[in-house]
């Protein structure tokens, strides 16, 4: 009964705080139960990796004994080199040459990997079940920590929280089991350390952050409160910078020993700016001329596009050198320029999980804006969710867009 009281109490003072919590907690529940469908009892959630079965000859061994599903006709997705990846994490099989499509290019992304052997604890069915589960983890995690910004306290903060999880981003990570939201789950908490003056401890969380996703440590910003004016305040910004690129560095030597012959980076990803962006809308504007809106996946390029330029304008007018998210995101704004047509082409795109960051950043600023801007912003800055239902396959939602 006492708990049943409170609960009636906070109703009677805070209705708007109860309402919007059961929205929260509902949308988890609407997230859970869209995969099921991927759930297998003896492969787990493997299937979201991704692997396609025109890959199998050039897995590695481990890969081919360990129970997981494979798409029929398929060549897959990228989740499957880092899953092979998380059964040789210091790339002493040979097999590997082979079975990556890019081997120094997907080795230095390892973070994520080393996390599924070690939780796996180097058995290879377990390692797959547990890299196919860490974005589930991920989501999961952010969805409370997203809470601290975004505080079920009144209805509207529903819908920046919505576009942060259930954006074409989120959502494309969570279906291919890729790096992007565990990579962010790090740097959120690198976010949540440095504003509770854990400024070292935020340090070394983006150090870790580099080896999940090399792009995550554009978003080291976050740790510089004010430009530094002195000696020591340049001193303590070096030492910052050199412990978050130290590991990622050494890594990538170690890549290098092992891949000598090889070019490190793929200098495809990157153009001058706003070619591949616009590209990309010349793309994606003749293929809804020519079939329609209805009939085909370019609407939902057409929303993202809408969205990550929204989202990319607000970030780079409204400055908030205070926002530690925003100094992590601003950096973003000038991927978002120099982004390839690669990254930007396909359905669905790439960019708005390499965006991510960016996505998230946004949303947790829009949400403190007074009502005359918010709605707006909000609406079209979130178009992508769309097209993340449409990833996720939301039971009885995917069917309606």
């Amino acid at each position: 009964m006492p708990a049943l009281a409170r609960l009636q109490t906070v109703w009677r003072r805070q209705p708007a705080r109860v309402v919007t919590t059961i929205l929260y907690a509902a949308l988890v529940l609407v997230f859970l139960n869209a995969l099921r469908p991927y759930y297998h009892r003896n492969t787990g959630f493997t299937e979201l990796i991704d692997f396609g079965d025109q890959f199998y000859h050039r897995t590695i061994p481990a890969a081919r004994e360990a129970p997981h599903v494979a798409r029929a006709d398929s060549w897959g997705y990228d989740g499957q080199f880092y899953a092979q990846l998380a059964l040789e994490p210091l790339l002493r099989d040979r097999a590997l040459d082979q079975a990556l499509d890019y081997p120094p290019y997907r080795a230095r992304r390892i973070l994520f990997s080393w996390t599924a052997f070690v939780i796996g604890l180097g058995r290879p069915a377990w390692i797959l079940k547990v890299f196919a589960v860490q974005n589930i983890v991920a989501w999961l995690a952010l969805a409370g920590l997203l809470t601290i910004w975004i505080p079920p306290v009144r209805l509207r903060n529903v819908v920046p929280w919505t576009g942060c999880l259930f954006g074409a981003g989120m959502m494309f990570s969570v279906r291919l089991a890729l790096l992007e939201g565990p990579g962010l789950l790090v740097v959120t908490l690198a976010i949540l350390a440095h504003e509770r003056s854990r400024h070292w401890l935020a340090t070394v969380l983006m150090g870790l952050s580099g080896l999940g996703r090399e792009t995550n440590m554009i978003g080291s910003g976050l740790l510089v409160e004010r430009m530094p004016r002195s000696r020591k305040a340049w001193l303590d910004v070096a030492a910052k910078a050199a412990v978050v690129v130290l590991p990622f560095m050494l890594w990538a030597l170690y890549v290098h020993s092992v891949y000598p012959e090889l070019p490190y980076s793929k200098q495809a990803n990157f153009s001058l700016p706003l070619a591949g962006y616009l590209q990309k809308w010349s793309a994606t504007v003749g293929e809804i001329s020519r079939l329609g809106w209805t009939k085909t996946g370019a609407r939902f390029e057409c929303l993202m596009l809408i969205g990550l330029t929204t989202q990319a304008i607000f970030l780079a007018i409204r400055r908030d050198w205070t926002s530690a998210w925003w100094r992590m995101a601003v950096p973003y704004c000038v991927l978002f320029l120099v982004t390839s047509y690669i990254v930007w082409e396909g359905e669905p795109s790439a960019a708005p999980r390499v965006l991510l960051p960016m996505s998230f950043a946004f949303n947790i600023l829009i949400a403190r804006l007074p009502g005359r801007w918010f709605w707006p912003l909000a609406v079209l800055g979130n178009l992508s969710v769309l097209s993340g239902i449409d990833q996720i396959k939301l039971p009885g939602i995917s069917n309606l867009i």
